[in-house]
């Protein structure tokens, strides 16, 4: 008997161990976009930087690029280190990242730095800190452990919605005191995707989408901030010194890159006319630059890689990594989407960021980890004969 348990824990193991490299289509894909946007950081942000309006960046055309550059290659490490850590050790810790990232949102209100009249940030020296962007993936990792823990109980109320919505209600409630909306949305959306995936009942999702909407509906009668952005996004033109200015210069960008753009380096709007050009609207110097054709290649990357992401989920060993997959490959999906929607005038203006172009140290940081975790459990799929007939999404 004794033997038989030791042969069935080193056949499990064997079964849970890495079984092949990483995914090579999607470090590529990554390392790509990676690539193109520290480009379009140096070409969005070169002006700004010398003008150097708060008298930051020491008239530095290059300030921008170089932090972004750094952090780059740092990320490349991450991302490597992360693909090296098994998924196990991602589940067996997620619990403590929640906390963590709870408690750092609580440190922000305390002790967080100001910028824009927005407590969003934590000063750590040399470069500055974002809790909400650990947030995100401490939501996907932790979530997906309570899913595998509840998996015959997700349809029960005690099990399936109190937990993640005691977790969902805390963390929006740091972030709107930030305050920081755009982040609200993407952990909400984070948290119903997640919820979705472990077969919570569709009528909780209505049921959710109901209170969100009078949130919203509330939110608009009594922020004056967030009716603003409302009637801004209604008809930007209205106001074309105040609050529509930032999506009206987004227009001009794009409407002026035509279909093969202004050539790389050449942007108009970015001399000081469209606020956050290397930040939450460096896709509309992307469109102005690049052009029609330019920004259409940019998306089809980003949907390959997408693509790739929800393939390699799909095959993953186990149900965790199944949803830690799906979970990361959905953020990147939603941040995307919302992003160029918001340059494009679609929804109304809010700060998400384009993944892997904005710039932003924690987040660049924090989305190559993500990425690695993906690699990560690329390298667990296990190599059965059953998936050879098997073709890739891409």
């Amino acid at each position: 008997m004794p033997d038989t348990l030791a042969r069935g824990k080193r056949a499990e193991h064997r079964s849970a161990a890495p079984t092949r490299e990483a995914d090579l289509p999607f470090a590529f894909l990554t390392l790509l976009l990676l690539a193109v946007g520290v480009i379009m950081v140096l070409s969005a942000s070169f002006a700004s930087a010398y003008y150097d309006v708060q008298g930051e960046t020491g008239h530095d055309p290059a300030y921008f690029f170089t932090r972004q550059a750094i952090f780059a290659v740092g990320g490349i490490g991450v991302m490597y280190g992360a693909s090296r850590v098994p998924m196990a050790v991602y589940r067996r810790f997620s619990g403590a990242l929640m906390i963590g990232a709870l408690l750092s949102l609580a440190a922000v209100l305390l002790a967080g730095t100001v910028v824009n009249g927005a407590r969003r940030w934590i000063s750590l020296g040399f470069t500055t800190f974002q809790p909400s962007e650990i947030t995100k993936i401490a939501i996907i990792l932790y979530f997906s452990t309570l899913i595998c823990k509840y998996r015959d109980r997700m349809r029960t109320f005690r099990y399936g919605i109190a937990p993640f919505a005691a977790i969902l209600a805390a963390a929006a409630v740091l972030l709107v005191l930030e305050p920081h909306f755009s982040a609200t949305i993407i952990v909400l959306m984070i948290g119903a995707a997640m919820l979705f995936l472990g077969g919570v009942r569709l009528y909780w999702f209505i049921g959710g989408a109901a209170a969100l909407g009078v949130g919203g509906i509330l939110a608009v009668s009594l922020v004056p901030y967030v009716a603003d952005r409302v009637a801004s996004f209604r008809d930007p033109f209205s106001d074309l010194t105040g609050d529509g200015w930032q999506i009206v210069q987004s227009l001009y960008a794009i409407g002026s890159g035509g279909l093969a753009g202004l050539g790389l380096g050449q942007s108009r709007q970015k001399y000081l006319y469209l606020p956050e050009e290397h930040n939450d609207f460096i896709f509309s110097v992307v469109c102005e630059e690049l052009g029609f054709i330019g920004a259409v290649l940019i998306l089809v990357l980003f949907a390959l890689l997408i693509l790739r992401g929800y393939d390699l989920a799909i095959h993953a060993a186990d149900r965790y990594s199944f949803l830690v997959g799906s979970g990361i490959t959905t953020m990147l999906a939603l941040q995307v989407i919302l992003n160029v929607a918001v340059c494009t005038g679609l929804v109304p203006c809010t700060g998400i960021s384009l993944p892997f172009f904005s710039y932003g140290g924690t987040a660049l940081m924090i989305q190559m980890a993500e990425c690695g975790i993906i690699l990560s459990l690329s390298r667990e799929i296990p190599a059965a004969p059953e998936r050879a007939g098997q073709k890739s999404m891409i």
